[in-house]
């Protein structure tokens, strides 16, 4: 009968017939199939092509009366924002099981954060991180992130042109602010010399010290110190301020790119939306548990934000016990208010992406007071389900959703990721499109199917999830990078070898 594909293995043949085809790069989506032969794609079949833009008038058909076919198709989805932890903190998660963890959420390329101990602030440290995903096995792309500041300690510039040239896309002391607005703009300006975007963690620490939730109803019922959203809306206005000062001082061959992360507030997005009128080079991302979540979930409300958009919230919402220590982030969980004004930037372009801020923690970090656990998520592997979820409720288009996940992205990262891939490994662009010709970077999801989140299912070794025992929506049945295997399902192998058989005995 054939073996069961391996991780790494190239893809010899995969046919999805009657599928729903998303290709975001060509604007497209409709009824088809797609063939893939020895890693690339060779057969793609369109019917019932939809127009671009068009919006179904249920999210779970193509038209009035006709089913959406069950299994999405699209290119595999993009991150813009993950923790790695390795190097030092390996019992968290290790490069492998991160680059595993991904394959399992659909993600073919992962961006990783330079939070790590010690934290990424020398070439050496990017080529060793490379050199991790390269001996993980894992076809799934890792582009690195070098620090801003030299041990992120916010005092003196790393040495970005060191780190640009042995392969860093970018720069961040995500975790941390960069406090010194004078050292905030060099960083700006040296970033955009050398083609590099600046990712900028929008915090006021002042206003932030000792906080543990979102400052309103929740967090005053809770006995929690409140964390204002003024604390991220103001390092947003101060960070684009000084964007625009710097963008009015260097020509634009030396302009410079920055990249607001994990934004959690209406005011946030609204910052932003009046900056790209502006015409500022500014992006920026959400997170799944932003846009699915809200501040209730930390009393114990397992509401989705727009179920309970104008239900203030009450003791009588809790469907858990409060203080679950999964539900502590940075940015803090806001209210559904904040989170529908986050769908509304998807949904006029404001925010560019969608990234998932994973990050996975020990039980030994977590399990502790509210206050002292670790703030963080474990999200990749979640996050299209929590994305999906909003689009069956009718809050964002499937095809804006898709490319959120991966033209978005890729749109951020620009020419920068293509040459830092090309210089390590040669490979195709990062979104390649559902297209002839192209190699085969792709994820299939089975939109009819749920799956448990449990920690077996979970290929992180962080298990820190509010959503852990629950059933989501919308089941990666296989996602394939560069022509390779990076996960396959169990019911999906079946498939693959009985398919494999009969086109060797035919």
């Amino acid at each position: 009968m054939g073996e069961t594909p391996r991780i790494g293995e190239r893809v010899e043949l995969l046919e999805l017939s009657d599928v729903w085809l998303i290709d975001p790069a060509g604007g497209r989506e409709g009824r088809g199939s797609l063939r893939v032969e020895d890693g690339f794609v060779t057969t793609v079949e369109w019917v019932d092509d939809v127009p671009a833009g068009w919006t179904a008038p249920d999210p779970m058909t193509t038209d009035v009366g006709q089913s959406r076919p069950s299994v999405l198709v699209a290119p595999a989805f993009i991150d813009l924002h993950v923790h790695l932890r390795e190097p030092g903190r390996e019992d968290a998660e290790t490069v492998a099981t991160g680059l595993a963890a991904a394959a399992h959420g659909g993600f073919g390329t992962v961006c990783a954060m330079a939070n790590t101990t010690p934290a990424i602030d020398t070439a050496g440290l990017v080529e060793e991180e490379l050199a991790a995903a390269r001996g993980s096995g894992s076809p799934v792309r890792l582009l690195p992130y070098g620090t801003v500041t030299a041990g992120r300690r916010g005092d003196t510039l790393s040495h970005m042109g060191e780190m640009a040239d042995a392969g860093a896309v970018g720069f961040s002391d995500d975790g941390s602010p960069v406090g010194d607005a004078s050292l905030f703009r060099n960083a700006l300006t040296y970033a955009g010399a050398l083609g590099r975007m600046l990712v900028e963690h929008a915090e006021e620490p002042a206003l932030t010290k000792g906080a543990e939730a979102n400052e309103g109803l929740v967090s005053t019922v809770l006995g929690l110190k409140g964390w204002p959203a003024a604390a991220e809306e103001s390092a947003v206005a101060r960070d684009l301020a000084l964007l625009a000062e710097v963008v009015a001082s260097y020509p634009a061959s030396a302009a410079p790119r920055l990249h607001l992360t994990h934004l959690s507030t209406a005011g946030s997005v609204e910052l932003v939306r009046r900056a790209k009128a502006a015409g500022l080079p500014v992006t920026c991302d959400v997170t799944p548990h932003h846009l699915a979540f809200h501040e209730g979930w930390v009393a114990g409300d397992r509401r989705f934000a727009w179920e309970a958009p104008v239900t203030p919230w009450s003791r009588g919402d809790a469907d858990a016990p409060p203080y679950d220590q999964s539900t502590r982030v940075n940015p803090p969980l806001r209210t559904p208010a904040d989170a529908l004004s986050l769908w509304g930037g998807l949904g006029d372009g404001t925010v560019d992406a969608i990234a998932t801020d994973h990050a996975p923690h020990t039980q030994v970090d977590k399990l502790v007071e509210f206050g002292d656990a670790a703030p963080g998520i474990s999200g990749i592997e979640t996050a299209f389900s929590l994305v999906f979820a909003g689009v069956a409720a009718g809050l964002l288009p499937l095809q804006a959703a898709v490319r959120a996940l991966t033209a978005g992205p890729a749109r951020v990262l620009g020419a920068t990721a293509t040459v830092a891939l090309g210089r390590r490994h040669p490979r195709g662009p990062l979104t390649p499109g559902l297209v002839p010709g192209a190699t085969a970077s792709l994820v299939v999801i089975d939109l009819d199917d749920t799956w448990q989140v449990t920690g077996d299912t979970l290929r992180s070794k962080g298990k820190n999830s509010p959503v852990l025992g629950r059933r989501l929506p919308g089941r990666v049945l296989a996602t394939v990078v560069d022509g390779r295997f990076a996960y396959v399902d169990a019911g999906m192998a079946a498939e693959l070898v009985t398919a494999l058989a009969a086109v060797r005995a035919g």
